[in-house]
């Protein structure tokens, strides 16, 4: 396993989410149903409007009658919003009506009220109107068994909006992936415990806790474990049942790092374990027991950059989320580049208002302050040419984490 070559990126993304099946369902009321993933399409129950409806306050006519202004017609009624009037306008007549009230049957056009003059029941209308003005037609919006929101797709809070415009109370949606998480190291401690002279607070578990439900999953929380096997063994098997495991730290060949020699052990299949990407290069991907298993590495920013670039996508796969984790987009390049070597380089950089992507000029993989600063990380892919400040670039966004 040591001599494994680097594979690219692309082809580490392609075989962890190749490798994922989507989870269970539930049903959930809407009021819980902000940021989940739809399991099932979403059909209204409804037509919306459900009958045409005035899109202003003023008054229902006869296009007819108001071909030629200044005219004045006799007011015969109302139609309010959630009431409606009952009659038919006939010629030379109009209804009051408001703003979500039933267009009248008769009528065909809506004036507004500031281009009316109304004393006692005559209304002088000023401005002429052709059929359908200012009204909303029955269904303008979707119709009872249009399909609205798709299987797959993450909702926000427009999407809730137009669930309960159609009357859906309960939707299906997949359940929160459990994900189990095991940090490894004798160096590792938790914030607020007592810190030894050579040991460092554990920051990459509670990174990829938050990044795993911001992403929609639900962590397992394994603890960490010291560089002993059967300890490291023992707390690995509290991954039964999870939908993933994720171990942080120890994913490299060296004399402390454990995790493929005592996993494998206990039941770990690699698929590969060494990416041709900085920072980041010796991550693990297999299976134990039939759980999927992401070995990343402890560096705190290869850590933090592996879960952006395999976690999320990971978990919008258990979702079955429709293109989820994709934040690459383009941007401006604020400074110049030196070619790159034959690794996917990840750059922190900010990301300004004008979309230009400047890099930071330290990029040591420990700080994770620069990766707290950063707007997106530009990618270089192996081999880039140098490039010139005011290129184009692709950048993946670090929003949504």
């Amino acid at each position: 396993m040591a001599g494994q070559a680097l594979i690219p990126v692309e082809e580490a993304l392609a075989r962890i989410t190749g490798a994922l099946q989507p989870v269970g369902s539930e049903w959930v009321n809407i009021a819980q149903a902000h940021g989940r993933v739809l399991a099932q399409d979403v059909i209204s129950n409804r037509t919306q409007p459900p009958f045409a409806v005035s899109a202003m306050d003023g008054y229902a006519v006869r296009a007819a009658d108001v071909a030629t202004v200044p005219v004045t017609l006799r007011l015969t009624g109302q139609a309010p919003a959630g009431g409606a009037f009952e009659g038919t306008v006939g010629p030379g007549q109009t209804v009051r009506i408001f703003t979500g009230g039933p267009v009248p049957q008769g009528a065909d056009a809506i004036i507004i009220q500031e281009d009316t003059q109304a004393a006692g029941d005559q209304v002088t209308m000023t401005q002429p109107a052709k059929q359908g003005r200012h009204i909303r037609a029955e269904g303008l919006d979707f119709r009872t068994g249009d399909v609205m929101l798709a299987a797959g797709r993450r909702l926000g809070a427009r999407d809730v909006a137009l669930a309960a415009a159609m009357n859906a109370p309960w939707l299906r949606v997949a359940r929160r992936p459990r994900i189990a998480l095991l940090a490894t190291g004798d160096e590792l401690v938790r914030p607020g415990e007592p810190i030894g002279p050579h040991q460092i607070v554990s920051s990459n578990a509670l990174g990829l806790a938050a990044m795993i439900t911001a992403c929609g999953g639900e962590t397992i929380d394994l603890g960490i474990a010291r560089d002993d096997r059967e300890e490291l063994r023992a707390m690995a098997l509290g991954a039964r049942g999870a939908d993933m495991l994720i171990t942080l730290g120890g994913a490299s060949v060296g004399d402390h790092d454990l995790v493929q020699s005592v996993l494998g052990e206990a039941g770990l299949k690699v698929d590969f374990w060494k990416i041709a990407m900085r920072p980041g290069k010796p991550l693990i991907f297999g299976h134990m027991n039939g759980t999927p298993m992401l070995g990343l590495p402890g560096n705190p920013v290869s850590s933090m950059v592996c879960g952006l670039l395999f976690v999320r996508p990971a978990i919008a796969a258990l979702l079955g989320e429709t293109g989820g984790g994709n934040y690459t987009r383009s941007a401006i390049l604020g400074a110049d580049m030196a070619q790159n070597d034959s690794r996917q380089d990840y750059v922190r950089a900010s990301l300004g208002p004008d979309g230009v992507a400047t890099p930071f000029t330290l990029q040591d993989s420990a700080m994770l302050s620069s990766l707290a600063k950063a707007g997106c990380l530009i990618i270089r892919p192996p081999h880039a040419p140098a490039a010139k400040a005011g290129d184009s670039v692709p950048v993946l966004l670090l929003e949504g984490d």
